[in-house]
């Protein structure tokens, strides 16, 4: 069976433990490969190797940082199709959706900031008279990316992306609950010739790896996107360290649906924001709000709609809902909907199980699952699910309905829609997210900045941003001399 390798210093290395962790495939429940079960040893290796090679690429002009990243996206692209084998087995989602969703995106990504990379620029301000102030924007060092699980190789070039074009070097760390996309690359960045120590990937728990990441004194800043359980512990460590933190966070999203909206539209994209990659998105709108004149029959037809997704195989071409990722994930999932049903719930739809023929027959499968009936301030409306779960309510004004959305401790992203661009805007506004879709639901341009209000993270990735955030600035004051 594969035994998986971290990428250190440029090269595929055994964890110092000699340990191994198993690596199920969500779909059969059963093991495929091992992951290294490393530790600070490892990290430590990796964060030498970063620094060791940190000066250098530093100095790398970002023409020439350019084409390392151009060259790695050629690659992925090459390989395309094996990666989205793996990262469907890997993670339990529809091979179809890793096709056209997190692989191209993962292109998009080194793309993107191969490009941004060559077009910062610095200010600079005349104090008329007496002085010219200029910032210089320089790579802040060794840098830390730790990645999720859910859309493990799309999130992971997110991050070490713009950590690389900025002039960082990276130690990184996929989920080990989803870390093959991620070893995949590593042996492209061999093919492609990245310098040695630039890019760094070390696997293992979170509990030993990324503790030891955040806690590293080489370290800069750390980039997690994850829970916000752990997101606290992280802060708990790096802050008092002064490392620069962006941590993006859990979500409760809201699902606003106004009755003069594009009915047909609206019903499609929410059942894709609602069940996409098995509702296992942090953008997913799990409470969805209706507007009550159409309440009834947004029901019945939402629920209709649930019920013709296919439940099955990842790799069948006609699966629309894969596995969920991990048993242990399955159990939380399932005792929430439990929880729906003891807090008066009804499950209009799903609710259970899925036993599926052939080779998933032992897979994690669940159904999309729909629950009307329940207060707005109930556990099952207030705590991040992060399943094929949906909450339904309907609402009869604008100040009820940000009243719901606006209770949770969550601000990621929200939907609404409405053809009245007046209350869109106003809406908008008022909701207390991050990211708000007006009509639409997951469309991104990589050039404005990403991120949650509240418990929902802090800082902004993407975009410009992301290349700010891992640099530092300097300022330079020129005294202007009299008769110059």
């Amino acid at each position: 069976m594969l035994e998986l390798a971290n990428y250190i210093g440029g090269e595929l290395v055994g964890p110092a433990s000699n340990a191994y962790l198993d690596n199920y495939d969500p779909s059969t429940g059963q093991v495929y490969s091992f992951i290294p079960d490393s530790d600070q040893k490892d990290v430590r290796s990796a964060a030498e190797a970063a620094k060791a090679a940190f000066p250098a690429w530093s100095r790398t002009p970002p023409e020439e940082r350019f084409i390392c990243l151009m060259r790695l996206a050629a690659l992925i692209e090459r390989d395309l199709e094996k990666f989205v084998q793996a990262e469907s087995v890997d993670n339990g989602k529809p091979a179809t959706l890793a096709r056209v969703v997190d692989i191209p995106r993962a292109v998009a990504n080194f793309r993107f900031y191969a490009t941004a990379a060559m077009h910062t620029g610095n200010e600079s301000h005349d104090t008329v008279g007496q002085a010219i102030n200029y910032t210089l924007r320089q790579p802040i060092g060794v840098v830390g990316c730790i990645s999720p699980w859910n859309l493990p190789l799309y999130l992971f070039t997110w991050k070490i992306a713009p950590a690389i074009a900025a002039g960082c070097t990276v130690v990184a760390k996929p989920s080990e609950i989803t870390p093959m996309t991620a070893f995949l690359l590593s042996q492209l960045c061999i093919e492609a010739e990245l310098p040695s120590g630039v890019l760094n990937i070390v696997h293992g728990l979170g509990s030993k790896v990324g503790a030891a990441m955040v806690a590293d004194k080489d370290i800069k800043a750390i980039s997690f996107t994850g829970g916000t359980k752990t997101g606290e512990d992280i802060a708990r460590t790096a802050a008092p360290m002064f490392k620069k933190l962006s941590l993006e966070l859990g979500g409760k999203n809201p699902n606003i649906i106004f009755a003069d909206c594009n009915y047909d539209e609206m019903l499609a994209t929410t059942i894709r924001s609602s069940f996409s990659n098995q509702g296992e998105i942090c953008l997913c709108g799990s409470r969805v709000f209706i507007e009550r004149p159409i309440y009834e029959k947004f029901k019945r037809d939402f629920v209709n709609q649930a019920s013709l997704m296919k439940i099955g195989d990842p790799l069948a071409p006609a699966t629309d809902v894969g596995a969920i990722v991990s048993k242990q994930h399955f159990d939380k999932i399932m005792s929430y909907i439990a929880l729906a049903a003891d807090e008066g719930g009804n499950v209009l739809a799903g609710g259970k199980q899925v036993k599926v023929n052939g080779r998933c027959s032992n897979g994690w499968f669940i159904e999309p699952t729909i629950i009307d009936g329940l207060d707005s301030n109930c556990r099952t409306n207030q705590e991040e699910i992060f399943g094929p779960v949906v909450t339904i309510m309907p609402f009869d004004n604008e100040d009820e309905v940000l009243s719901y959305a606006n209770s949770v401790r969550y601000g990621l992203s929200a939907t609404v829609w409405t053809e009245n661009l007046s209350r869109a805007h106003r809406i908008a506004a008022k909701l207390e997210s991050g990211i708000i879709w007006i009509n639409c639901w997951l469309l991104r341009d990589l050039r404005t900045p990403f991120g949650g209000m509240k418990d929902s993270g802090m800082g902004r990735e993407g975009g410009f941003e992301a290349l700010k955030f891992f640099t530092e600035e300097k300022n330079v004051c020129i005294k202007i001399n009299d008769g110059v």
